[in-house]
């Protein structure tokens, strides 16, 4: 499951680059390094106590059964159950172990068809990852946001900062469906909804990612979300379109066009480098395809509300019948099952 020794081995290497002068001189390289030393070692520390633990508990459960002390036995065995649990949340970390896994990401979502009702199926998903985020103190802004005409967003851009950002949500990418009686419907009829969702990593500056300007259209609009008058009557919204590849990415989040175009240029990058993990872990093309359709038969995850209560991830087939609380942000589950079966 993992090699103790090769940790070793990248630890005492990580130490033996950060002792050389010319590591220090680029600010870039050596905080990368200190990151990858620190997290490495944090595992390597938290095994090396899970593992003592693990031998102490062998060892009184063995000497309760000798004297047959009922009670230690009982609390030790609870205690052993509880050791496999962080056990297991220390397992999930392994399966977080991708060349871009341990960076922050960025987080689409597009409403589908349906109007009102897509748009504020799209505002619920963007609440359960924002639920989620606060449950897993990882930060998160928005970037990017076009309203729906009646309520919830047609479109909404997230940056969600923190350790393991883009490992934890990087198979979240496709097609939501839910199922429920409308709150838009007059005659209170059942309804289903598609939005989708794009996960990709936030690239940083040690990742050289050489984007020719005669490949790029940057075009610039009034924004339309909030931030006062001086963004509705300003030109400071930035679309950038990457012609080769035909990837659009928009940022309307500052009153500063040139700091707009900053992000929409970060986030075109971060796109153009998840095109080339895809290659190189060479992925099924019709995962990808499967985005190109906001529509029935594409959806990865039903949320269904009516006529019964359940919420199924239909790539591993895991299932929960609270969908109140998935949608208020508790999808550990089903993102630990992703990470376990979709390899």
């Amino acid at each position: 499951m993992f090699e103790k020794k090769r940790i070793k081995e990248e630890i005492i290497d990580i130490e033996a680059k950060l002792s050389e002068q010319d590591v220090w001189n680029d600010h870039n390289k050596s905080n990368n390094l200190l990151k990858r030393k620190n997290s490495i070692q944090k595992f390597l520390n938290n095994y090396n106590n899970l593992e003592k633990k693990f031998k102490d508990l062998v060892d009184i459960i063995s000497l309760s059964e000798m004297e047959s002390e009922t009670d230690l036995l009982n609390e030790s065995i609870f205690e052993l159950e509880n050791l496999n649990l962080l056990i297991n949340s220390l397992y999930i970390e392994t399966l977080m172990n991708g060349q871009a896994d341990s960076k922050d990401a960025f987080l689409e979502i597009h409403s589908g068809a349906g109007g009102t009702e897509s748009q504020d199926w799209a505002a619920m998903i963007f609440r359960m990852y924002s639920r989620w985020c606060e449950s897993k103190n990882l930060k998160f802004e928005i970037i990017d946001q076009t309203d729906g005409e009646g309520a919830g967003y047609k479109s909404i851009t997230i940056k969600i900062s923190g350790d393991k950002s883009y490992g934890w949500l990087k198979k979240e990418t496709g097609i939501h469906r839910l199922v429920r009686i409308s709150p838009f419907d007059s005659q209170s009829r059942r309804h289903t909804s598609f939005a989708s969702v794009s996960c990709y990593p936030v690239i940083d500056n040690a990742i050289k990612i050489q984007i020719n300007e005669k490949d790029i259209r940057i075009d610039t609009f009034r924004a339309s979300g909030a931030g006062g008058q001086h963004v509705n009557k300003t030109d400071s919204a930035v679309r950038i379109t990457h012609l080769p590849t035909k990837i659009i990415v928009q940022c309307q989040s500052n009153r500063s066009q040139h700091r707009n175009k900053n992000i929409a240029m970060e986030m075109l990058k971060s796109k153009l480098y998840e095109l080339e993990i895809v290659k190189e872990e060479e992925k099924n093309q019709k995962d990808r395809d499967s985005k190109s359709q906001i529509s029935w038969g594409n959806q990865i995850r039903s949320y269904v509300m009516q006529p019964y209560q359940m919420v199924k991830d239909h790539r591993t087939n895991y299932e929960e019948s609270n969908v109140n609380s998935i949608l208020d942000g508790k999808i550990d589950r089903f993102l630990e099952e992703q990470l376990i079966k979709l390899v």
